[in-house]
């Protein structure tokens, strides 16, 4: 039997429902609008205002995020922007990649890492101004393009194990500057690639007590509310207007990244 957290046994307030609401909400628009998990939301707002430790609030966030990116998923899938098999192998080679990750985890430079991935952001983020994708683009699969596609799993899978880094921000932007997908196809694959990874990771935090069962069902339930908001709105706006709010979007995750760094270096 799975016992919830510790701190998932204090009295609940009506702050508690509120914020984890709020929460939801914000997550669900950003996963539907950028095709990325909204763990960069949930996890600082978590932490923030629920006093959640890092942990608890990472494991919380990943149980919240499978619901918001199942409906993403149907929402970019009625309008065909997911391309299935390449959403399959990333997340073939995520699940690889995740495993290498935990296990560097422990051996390698948290600081480094975190520094390596804002300078990646920042190549990102200009590049995506350059780079302007149609709206007509798909992913031309073949074998070499295939093996990549795992490879960029695996990559993102160990980023993912190292640093907590949600697949979406990576995978979008790969998707559209090196395989040539739309805005919206990059999206939809990010958010159908990411939920095996997120089920097997909530498994696993579950048996390890690092959910709080609780505040992921009432943030992943506000989330799917607004998901489907956030991806209609997606279809709205031209892919300029797309990858400028996306670079603005990974300013703020950089920044994140950043501070982390800094924080890291002055322990």
């Amino acid at each position: 039997m799975i016992h919830a957290p510790e701190h998932a046994s204090a009295a609940r307030a009506p702050a508690f429902f509120l914020t984890c609401i709020g929460t939801g909400l914000l997550a669900g628009l950003l996963s539907g609008l950028f095709g990325v998990g909204g763990g960069t939301v949930i996890v600082p707002l978590l932490v923030m205002f629920l006093t959640f430790n890092q942990r608890l609030a990472a494991g919380t966030s990943l149980a919240a995020i499978v619901p918001t990116a199942a409906v993403g998923v149907v929402s970019y899938a009625l309008n065909g922007s997911v391309d299935w098999l390449a959403a399959i192998l990333l997340a073939a080679g995520a699940i690889v990649g995740t495993q290498i990750g935990t296990w560097l985890l422990p051996r390698i430079s948290q600081t480094a890492l975190r520094w390596t991935f804002v300078a990646f952001v920042a190549v990102v983020i200009v590049s995506l101004f350059i780079v302007i994708p149609s709206r007509d683009s798909q992913i031309d699969l073949t074998v070499w393009s295939g093996i990549a596609l795992v490879v960029v799993g695996v990559l993102t899978g160990i980023l993912s194990g190292l640093i907590g880094v949600g697949g979406g921000v990576v995978v979008v932007p790969v998707l559209i500057l090196l395989f040539g997908a739309s805005d919206l196809v990059a999206k939809g694959t990010s958010l159908l690639f990411m939920i095996p990874a997120a089920i097997s990771g909530t498994i696993g935090n579950l048996r390890r007590k690092n959910v709080d069962l609780v505040a992921a069902a009432i943030v992943g339930i506000a989330a799917c509310t607004t998901t489907a908001v956030g991806a209609w709105l997606a279809t709205l706006i031209s892919p300029l207007l797309g990858n400028i709010l996306f670079a603005a979007f990974l300013v703020f995750v950089g920044t994140q990244m950043a501070i982390k760094a800094v924080r890291g270096r002055k322990r």
